[in-house]
């Protein structure tokens, strides 16, 4: 019985790490580099900004693929440990990131074929002008691809929230936190693409609920593993 807890707690702080690896590599890709290299309704500039800083560029689009792979090993690490509470909860949550990561790659090939476009490797006879537009359009997608991910970044927390939540092993409120935060995303989301002019006023609002779950359950992971819950 003991070795059987010992071995739940190894596999829950693997969790945890996997889970801060994410948190670091995500942050990196989808928020740092785009800070410093797009500029909103200016593709020139932006286009400018990527050939000057290029290498920062390729570093995002490197820590993007890094943390979808992270994610995958992250999900698969968490099925180990709470596949045992609910099997069919387990491979659900397993379904729905992988999905979001596939669509996450999709996104790495058009910013990596933008900068293509932008190095003359795939322009051919276009002019300067269509060149901007087609970077732009590419860029545009990733960023459309970025928005449809949230719908799956909420999805997977409910599994999640709710094999916590069953666990014992781990604090109740860290999986009813999780579901809000899979609604926070959701919401998001939802509306992107029914009110896009109010999507400003939701982020405002709702990005302090879309780590109210997961910080504090990876750190959880990370100091507590798996430890019986009274």
């Amino acid at each position: 019985m003991d070795e059987s807890v010992n071995s739940a707690k190894r596999i829950a702080r693997l969790a945890g790490w996997l889970y801060l690896l994410l948190a670091i590599t995500g942050a990196y890709s989808v928020m740092y580099v785009p800070a410093q290299i797009m500029v909103q309704g200016d593709p020139v500039t932006t286009a400018q900004n990527m050939l000057a800083c290029e290498f920062l560029f390729r570093t995002g689009v490197v820590s993007n693929l890094i943390a979808g792979a992270v994610f995958v090993f992250l999900v698969m690490t968490l099925h180990r440990l709470l596949k045992q509470v609910n099997m069919h909860l387990a491979k659900t949550m397993v379904a729905l990131v992988i999905v979001a990561v596939s669509i996450g790659f999709l996104g790495n090939i058009c910013k990596f074929t933008a900068l293509m476009l932008l190095k003359g490797n795939l322009a051919g006879s276009f002019e300067p002008d269509q060149v901007y537009d087609l970077v732009a359009l590419f860029l545009k997608i990733d960023a459309y691809g970025i928005e449809i991910s949230q719908l799956y970044w909420g999805l997977w927390l409910f599994p999640f929230g709710l094999l916590v939540y069953r666990s014992g092993f781990i604090p109740r409120i860290l999986g009813l936190l999780l579901i809000v935060n899979g609604v926070a995303y959701i919401i998001l989301y939802l509306t992107f693409v029914l009110f896009p002019d109010y999507i400003s006023v939701v982020y405002k609002f709702g990005t302090p609920f879309m780590a109210i779950g997961e910080i504090p359950t990876m750190f959880w992971l990370l100091i507590n593993g798996a430890k019986r819950i009274d």
